[in-house]
């Protein structure tokens, strides 16, 4: 979920991963010769996929899973791409969701997972999710492996220091608009002196623009990114919130951002659900001060990832009894239990294990209820296959004028002229 140069990281993360195609694993065993139980599995970083491995392993504990964790989400399907190219593949891949629409564009370098069996399981999967990984030939690359349903994190402490509400009811009660958010980090600010938010382009941009029904293509797939009504609103309000004073100016997943979440230089940061393990893991020590609130808005989705199977994969079959295993309504239910990965699977939604599920890191939050009712009505909009390189423009530009580096007058040209120079026009 990383917004940033990838380039250089990828070459090193290819040439790694090329030589461990060529010497085999750490185990010594070369890729592709353990045999059909086994299988070689690529996925990216910040998500702890071991411990899902560990889950897998302790359901068929005599499947090897040699598991390579790339990088980050861009940097991943960087790699997959060269390790296409190039005919060296995994036999599994995890893929975020906004890097996925260019290979459902190339169906012929996957596996037909129809041909597995996902024609028999798709209607486990929300409508909406698994039709992203279905291309225009009717076959099914990915299977989905969760949602990114939103939310707004909290410290309770520093609210009750600014003399703000800490209850989550009448918290989320405080901004049922995005203007009414900025408002409540101006009266924070005045109160204590510091940042309300973490940054405007995670925690404003990147959640406002994924709530609307159309984002950068229309649903016929046109690029609209430079007249969208959503786009333009949501990097409007993430200037409103640099303008307002209310940031601290800390990219996210950077060393000074998580520096300053364990400082409490920030009160507040966009949650979708599996951000909720970057706050545990940078700052663990803030257990019980974190609660979680509804996003302004209400709803909205950010976030998911598929699990695909390359087309040269050695070993498909034991990889596609990973998906099955792990990817079935009640795997992703159990995932949920352990690693708080929201289900795709809408049929667990009223499950007690999920509906009553509770987390005491933050202050015994319903994440299971809050979560899944953010989901509620929505109406998903279009992902394509330059969505990530328009958003990563789009929060550029507005991190350039946080920082002091840009003009917020000229922001908004100076993001579509680099958009335009990086996808061809």
């Amino acid at each position: 979920m990383k917004f940033r140069n990838v380039s250089a990281v990828v070459l090193a993360a290819t040439a790694a991963l090329s030589m461990a195609a060529c010497s085999g694993s750490s185990s010594g065993t070369p890729s592709g010769e353990s045999g059909g139980s086994s299988f070689e599995f690529w996925s990216f970083t910040g998500i702890n996929q071991k411990a899902s491995v560990a889950e897998y392993q302790k359901k068929k504990p005599d499947v090897q899973v040699k598991l390579t964790e790339v990088g980050n989400a861009q940097e991943t399907a960087q790699a997959l791409t060269t390790a296409l190219a190039g005919g060296k593949v995994p036999d599994l891949v995890l893929i975020q969701g906004d890097d996925l629409p260019k290979f459902v564009q190339q169906p012929q370098n996957f596996v037909d997972l129809r041909t597995l069996g996902a024609d028999k399981v798709k209607g486990d999967y929300l409508d909406w999710v698994i039709s992203q990984p279905t291309a225009k030939d009717g076959s099914i690359i990915g299977i989905p492996t969760d949602v990114g349903g939103m939310a707004i994190a909290y410290r309770t402490d520093l609210f009750k220091e600014a003399g703000l509400p800490t209850d989550r009811e009448e918290v989320g009660k405080l901004w049922p608009t995005w203007d009414a958010f900025i408002e409540v980090g101006k009266k924070y600010k005045a109160a204590t002196g510091k940042a309300f938010i973490d940054n405007a382009g995670g925690s404003v941009y990147s959640q406002v623009v994924n709530q609307g029904q159309e984002k950068y293509y229309d649903p016929a797939g046109n690029l609209v990114y430079e007249r969208s009504p959503q786009v333009r609103a949501a990097f409007d309000q993430a200037l409103k919130a640099v303008a307002a004073g209310i940031t601290a100016k800390q990219s996210s997943f950077t060393e000074g951002w998580s520096a300053a979440m364990k400082r409490g230089d920030f009160a507040v940061a966009a949650a979708p659900v599996w951000f909720l393990g970057q706050i545990r893991d940078n700052a663990p020590d803030t257990k019980g001060k974190w609660d979680i609130a509804t996003i302004p808005g209400g709803s909205g989705n950010w976030g998911g990832s598929f699990l695909a199977i390359p087309k040269n994969a050695k070993n498909p079959k034991a990889a596609w009894e990973y998906i099955a295993t792990m990817q079935s309504p009640q795997g992703q239910l159990e995932h949920f239990s352990e690693a708080r990965s929201l289900p795709a699977t809408p049929s667990v939604y009223q499950d007690p294990k999920l509906t009553s599920a509770k987390d005491e890191f933050f202050s015994g939050a319903p994440i299971g209820k809050i979560y899944t009712d953010s989901l509620l009505g929505l109406k998903p909009f279009l992902i394509g296959p330059e969505s990530t390189t328009i958003g990563t423009e789009f929060t550029n530009a507005i991190t350039n004028v946080e920082q002091g580096k840009g003009d917020p007058a000229k922001a908004w040209d100076a993001a579509v002229t680099n958009i335009k120079t990086a996808i061809g026009g």
